[in-house]
C-alpha cells in the first residue's frame, strides 16, 4: 500500500529542523520554549546549532533537556540562535554566547561541533561561567564535553534493515563529511549491515554520500539525488543531519519506500519511517545540568562525558507504535543490545577505517 506522509511538510519547512533517550516518554511539548524571569536574568542558556530550535532533531533534543531541568527546578532559561542561520560564523556563535552571559547565564549549553572555536573563546573570556559542549570535547575546567557513541546507533539501524530483508541501502550524511557525529553514524550503519549480511549469507549494495548535506538542510538537489537512488532500486535510506530528513522522507513517500529517522523517534512524523537510531540528548543534557546545580561540577569539569548503549542513551525505539519490523524481532534486538553492553560485540568508532568493499557490503560513493 502506498505510504502517505503523515506529517505537515510545509510547517516543518517553516520551522526548520538528538532528541530524547529512546526510553524517554516525557511530554516536552508541555513545557514552554520561553521562560519568564522576574529580574531579567536567565541562569540557564542554550545556544543552538545550525537550523532551527524546533528541528525534531539535535537542537530540539538538547533544549528538551535544558527546559525540563530548568522548569522542574524553577530556574529561568533562555535560548539563543546565532545570527545568519546556516551561514553562521564563529563570531556569530560567540556573539550568541556573550548575549547569554550578559543575560545572567551561569551555565551555557552549546550544540554542535561547529561551536568549538566560539566556546573556546567564550570560556576563556568568561571563566566563571560553566560551558557544556554537546558533540565536542572539553577545553578547560569550566567546560565539559558531551559525546555520544553514534557508531552504535548507526550499527543498530544497519543491522536491523538487513535483518528485515533489505539489501539495497543508502546513507546521506550531513556536514559534508566533516561532522564527527554524522561520520560515526554512517560508519556504524555500514558495520551493522555487514554483520547482518554475513549472518544471512547475502550481499548488500549501499549508496553513500555527503553531497547536499553541508548545511544539514533539505533541498531540491538532495531530494532529486535520493529520488534517483530509490528509482534505481534502493529500498531504505538513512538521512543523517538535521533537516535533511525532509528531503529523504519526501523521496521515500514518492517511491513507496522506507527511510530512517535519526536522533529522535520519527515514527509519529511519517509512516515512511522504518526505525530511528536514537541518542539521548535530552537525558544527557539534563544529567549534566543536574551535576552542576548539585555542586558536582568539580567531578566533571574539564572532562568529556561519553554516552552509549550501556548508559541507556543509544538504541532503537521499541514502542509498539514505532516497531515497524516484520522479520527482525524484538528478541533479536535485545540480544544485540546485550552483546554491546557486555562487550561481546564491539563497534569501531574510527570512521577513517571506512572501506568501499566488505565481504558482504559494496559501497558506491557519490561525490
Amino acid at each position: 500500500m502506498k505510504k502517505v506522509l503523515a506529517w505537515l511538510l510545509a510547517s516543518v519547512m517553516l520551522l526548520g529542523v538528538c532528541a530524547v533517550s529512546f526510553a524517554d516518554t516525557f511530554d516536552y511539548d508541555a513545557i514552554s520554549d520561553e521562560s519568564e524571569s522576574a529580574n531579567g536574568k536567565y541562569p540557564i542558556a542554550f545556544v543552538t546549532d545550525v537550523g532551527q530550535l524546533k528541528d525534531k532533531s539535535f537542537n530540539e533534543g538538547i533544549y528538551n533537556g535544558v527546559k525540563r531541568y530548568a522548569a522542574e527546578h524553577s530556574i529561568p532559561y533562555k535560548y539563543y540562535m546565532p545570527a545568519n542561520g546556516n551561514e553562521a560564523t564563529d563570531d556569530d556563535r560567540y556573539d550568541a554566547m556573550k548575549a547569554a552571559v550578559d543575560n545572567g547565564a551561569e551555565i551555557v549549553v552549546c550544540a554542535g561541533f561547529m561551536a568549538g572555536a566560539a566556546i573556546q573563546k567564550a570560556s576563556t573570556e568568561f571563566p566563571d561561567v560553566k560551558w557544556v559542549y554537546v558533540d565536542g570535547s572539553a577545553f578547560g575546567t569550566n567546560t565539559v564535553g558531551v559525546i555520544f557513541k553514534e557508531e552504535q546507533c548507526g550499527y543498530f539501524g544497519g543491522y536491523a534493515c538487513v535483518k528485515e530483508g533489505y539489501t539495497k541501502l543508502g546513507f546521506a550524511g550531513g556536514g559534508g563529511g566533516d561532522n564527527p557525529a554524522c561520520c560515526r553514524y554512517g560508519y556504524g550503519f555500514v558495520q551493522g549491515a555487514q554483520d547482518a549480511a554475513a549472518e544471512l549469507g547475502v550481499q548488500v549494495e549501499m549508496m553513500y554520500s555527503w553531497l547536499y548535506g553541508a548545511s544539514f538542510s533539505p533541498s531540491p538537489e538532495l531530494e532529486a539525488m535520493l529520488n534517483s537512488w530509490y528509482e534505481n532500486g534502493t529500498e531504505v535510506i538513512f538521512p543523517c543531519g538535521g533537516g535533511m530528513y525532509i528531503s529523504a522522507f519526501s523521496a521515500a513517500a514518492a517511491n513507496d519506500a522506507w527511510a530512517l529517522g535519526v536522533d529522535n523517534d520519527y515514527a509519529s512524523v511519517s509512516d515512511v519511517v522504518l526505525t530511528s537510531p536514537l541518542k539521548g540528548c535530552a537525558a544527557a543534557t539534563y544529567q549534566t545540568l543536574e551535576k552542576y546545580f548539585d555542586g558536582k561540577w568539580d567531578e566533571i569539569g574539564g572532562t568529556s562525558l561519553v554516552y552509549g548503549t550501556a548508559d541507556g542513551a543509544i538504541g532503537l525505539p521499541t514502542a509498539e507504535s514505532s516497531w515497524r519490523f516484520e522479520k527482525f524481532t524484538l528478541e533479536e534486538y535485545e540480544k544485540l543490545v546485550s552483546d554491546v553492553v557486555s562487550g561481546v560485540l564491539t563497534i569501531d568508532d574510527d570512521y577513517s577505517n571506512l572501506k568501499l568493499e566488505y565481504p558482504n557490503v559494496k559501497i558506491t560513493m557519490v561525490e
